[in-house]
């Protein structure tokens, strides 16, 4: 369990941090912890020996299952919003039960981090940029609605600004992993856009990125570069520490893109990262700008 927490700090943004109420970082950290656990199972990073899958009522080598993991996460999810088999078995989600229950969270948004994972298994190209956005409705926008649910701040304009927030942090992410991906027989970048610009598969499995594909990732940074402006305003729609807290959202999208600028858009020899001091810039500015409401 603290393995999967432990990711948390390779994250472009911060998860749940300190100066939150105790009550919220709980909740993030707990939603967190799910949906942490969902990505390692569909990309086959659990750890070693199987205890996932035994805590999951499995054998131990149906690890290696990804589907079969997945169906094992959903039923012990369902245990978690009162299932009739019994308390939920994992760790993870018996520590998401109290959150759920404090904050009255419906299954959806859980569901739809599943959904992106089993979609994972069977869709490797996203032909349309369309495609793509329909992906990340599943395996990122359900994170955004709930940190607005955990916080008691959701409306359908929050919502459809927080969606429009979390589309783009998970489109940077797939520009920074590019190499990560392709090694999982994966590619995030529409093949719409591949053949645009002239870019083969056999090009992303380069050391270094050439002209072509320099040119395809800063096309799809810009992409998400508008929707992270567009989705700034909900910075300013909230006050107080969750201000903050979308602040470090957006802001630490905005810090990667940067670091994509800085490498040239030459994302092929590993995840251009960004400084620390660039992304307490990048949130200061968010502050700044983001238009107040309310």
């Amino acid at each position: 369990m603290s393995a999967t927490l432990d990711k948390a700090a390779a994250e472009n943004f911060p998860v749940a941090p300190v100066f939150l109420p105790r009550a919220w970082r709980d909740g993030l950290t707990a939603v967190y912890g799910y949906a942490r656990l969902v990505d390692d199972i569909g990309d086959g990073d659990l750890a070693p020996g199987g205890h996932d899958a035994v805590l999951l009522g499995l054998d131990p080598a149906a690890v290696d299952d990804r589907p079969a993991m997945l169906d094992a996460l959903e039923a012990d999810l369902h245990r978690v919003f009162g299932g009739t088999d019994g308390p939920s078995r994992h760790p993870l989600l018996q520590a998401l039960r109290p959150v759920v229950r404090a904050h009255d969270l419906t299954p959806e948004p859980f569901l739809g981090l599943i959904e992106a994972n089993r979609q994972d298994q069977r869709v490797t190209r996203y032909e349309t940029y369309a495609d793509l956005v329909g992906y990340c409705e599943l395996s990122a926008n359900p994170v955004g609605r709930l940190v607005l649910s955990l916080t008691g701040t959701s409306t359908p304009e929050r919502v459809r600004r927080s969606d429009a927030v979390c589309t783009a942090l998970q489109i940077v992410e797939h520009i920074q992993d590019v190499a990560e991906d392709l090694g999982r027989d994966r590619i995030y970048l529409p093949a719409e856009d591949m053949r645009r610009f002239h870019v083969t598969e056999a090009e992303l499995a380069a050391p270094s990125a050439g002209a072509s594909v320099r040119s395809l990732i800063a096309f799809e940074a810009e992409r998400a570069r508008e929707l992270l402006n567009e989705g700034t305003p909900l910075v300013g729609s909230v006050h107080g520490r969750l201000r903050l807290l979308l602040a470090g959202f957006v802001g630490g999208g905005r810090a990667a893109l940067r670091a994509v600028t800085a490498a040239g858009f030459d994302v092929l020899p590993g995840p251009p990262k960004p400084t620390k001091s660039g992304l307490l810039r990048e949130v200061a500015a968010v502050l700044r700008t983001a238009p107040r409401k309310g």
